[in-house]
Order: C-alpha cells, then structure tokens, then sequence
C-alpha cells in the first residue's frame, strides 16, 4: 500500500473553544508517512514497536493483529482464533519476538508468535473481569494489564500463566492506559475519575493521585525521570503528575477544551508527543516541557482518532489512525 508523505503544518482548524492561541504555537517539522491497513474496516486501535523496529498494530474489528515495515511499505496479517472477534485492543512485544496483545471483546490476554501463527490463550480467573485493555512488560518479563469495564488491574506472568488481579477502590475508575516507571512500578489512569493509580508489585496494594477536578486522564507516558505525562481527555490539556510530592501542572492543549487528547508517547529526547483527535483533522502535537512550548501538525488523513501512539528508539512516533483504518509514522525533518 502506498504511503502518504507530507511536510506539516499550516492553517489547522480549530474545531474547539478555548485554544491556544497561535501566536504560541509553532509549525510541527516532521513528515508523517500513512499506509492503509490491507484490511478495510479493520479500526487499527493501537500500535507498538517490534524488536526488529517493525509497526504492529491491532485490527480491533477485523480480529487481526498486522505488523507493517515502514521501510518497505509490505504489510502482514494474523488472524486470530476464528468463529470469534475476540476484539483485539492494546499489543506489545516480548524480548523472544512473541506479540502479546488484550483482546477486549473476548476477556482473554493473548499470545502470537509470528514465526508459526500460533495463538495462545489466557483468560480471566474472574468473569467480572472481562475486557482486559492496555498491556505492557515490566524489566522481569511480567505482563501487566488494565481491565477498563473490570475496574481492575492484573499482571500475567508468562512462565506459568497465571494471572492476578486487583480491583481499583475508586468505583467506576475506569483503568485505561498503563506504563511502568524506572523502579519496575506500574502507573495507570482512571479515565471514569480525576485520578491516576499506582500498583505495588510487591503487595498488589494500590495508591491514588488525585487530579484537578473535572480531569479525565485517559493514556500516559513515563518520562526518564519518572515524571508522569498525561492525556486529559475530557478537559482538553496534557498535564504532569509527580509521583514523589504528588505535584500535578496541567497545560491547556492548543486545539482547545473539546480537543479531546488520547493518544501520547516520549521519545528518547524528553520530547512529549500526544494526539488531539477532537479537531478536524487531528493533530500531532509536540510539547516540550523544558520550554512549555507547543509545537503542531496535522495528520493528512484526518486521522479518524488516534487513540494511542508509540515512540521508537531513534524518536519516530508510531500512530494508528483508527477512523480511516491507517497506520503512520511520524518523523522530524531534519
């Protein structure tokens, strides 16, 4: 599939009160590259980096996981376990190769080694617990996971399969994204409240950070001095959370209140990248928390929302445009 290879960004439309004004907001120099999935209506949800740098992603709606070389622009596709959506949602890659991915529609965690095919199951050992959401690895190879509807966070170790999970106090928290910091520590949002969660691996035992209110963190990124940065969805700002004194700054985003930021990723530069996918067309906004400066792009499909994205080792952002069933790579002109 051919790729879409534009210098951005001029003249974006603010589709939300409220916005920075653009005085204070820089033209984004970066080329974002989009290729369409192979499989129509598939609603790629999330993207992930392989170990060889490939873009994986997940066909929510199509029961697939893809894996795309944006060297080459060649696309494959793994079906799942057929006669079943299993509603495949957030995905990352283990250090053997394997494709772990939530399969939200089915309330399982699965598994894809991509050298055979094969497709591994592990279910919920709680049926109140049905639709695992956002994955990631902690430094011990533990599989760490939020269940949105669920209320819950769980972990899977891969060794044994078996999976633990803890239910978040706040009811209606709403477990959305998760990432681990640098002590092995997992921190995930509560998108149905004005909180962000801490989970002992120790004791299971979990914390929580009040945010301003009104608040609705819904994704997160760890910076190298694990500071958090996070998405508020619903007041259209991207905001700072430290863990240590519990001090949270909140900025307003530049498309506005209604904005709407999702998905959001720090690359190797302490640079915050996130999206805005409640202005027409979303955008890639790039934040630079040194500075306070925000710098934008808009992505030349529109971007149909893009609910997550993922930063590469050598700073390109990875994005799945689930809306025009797209995936992309965004990268610095340098």
């Amino acid at each position: 599939m051919g790729g879409i290879i534009l210098a951005l960004a001029l003249g974006v439309s603010l589709a939300s009160h409220g916005a920075t004004p653009d005085a204070e907001v820089s033209e984004l120099k970066v080329t974002i590259r989009e290729w369409d999935v192979p499989t129509k209506g598939a609603h790629p949800h999330d993207p992930a980096v392989g170990p060889d740098g490939a873009l994986w992603f997940t066909e929510q709606m199509a029961n697939k996981l893809g894996r795309l070389d944006p060297a080459t622009g060649t696309f494959k596709e793994y079906s799942l376990i057929e006669g079943k959506n299993s509603g495949p949602h957030g995905l990352v890659a283990d250090k053997d190769g394997n494709i772990w991915y939530t399969a939200n529609f089915g309330g399982y965690i699965g598994k894809l080694d991509p050298h055979t095919g094969k497709v591994t199951e592990y279910k919920m050992p709680d049926e109140s617990v049905d639709d695992p959401h956002t994955a990631v690895f902690d430094a011990r190879g533990i599989l760490w996971f939020t269940a949105q509807g669920g209320n819950a966070v769980g972990r899977l170790d891969p060794r044994t399969g078996k999976i633990e999970l803890k239910k978040v106090q706040t009811e209606s928290a709403l477990p959305y994204g998760i990432q681990i910091n640098s002590k092995g520590v997992p921190f995930f949002c509560e998108l149905g409240t004005n909180k962000m969660g801490k989970i002992d691996p120790a004791t299971m035992g979990i914390t929580e950070y009040k945010l301003p209110e009104g608040a609705r963190p819904r994704r997160l990124a760890i910076a190298a001095d694990d500071k958090i940065y996070f998405t508020d969805f619903k007041g259209g700002n991207v905001g700072r959370l430290d863990p240590l004194t519990g001090a949270v700054k909140m900025w307003p985003s530049p498309g506005g209140h209604n904005s709407g930021p999702y998905g959001i990723a720090i690359t190797p530069d302490g640079m915050v990248w996130y999206s805005e996918s409640g202005v027409k067309p979303n955008t890639i906004i790039q934040f630079d928390p040194k500075t306070d400066k925000f710098a934008r792009a808009a992505i030349p499909s529109g971007g149909g929302v893009v609910r997550n994205m993922a930063a590469t080792a050598d700073g390109r952002v990875y994005i799945a445009c689930s809306g025009v069933d797209k995936v992309g790579v965004v990268e610095r002109v340098r």
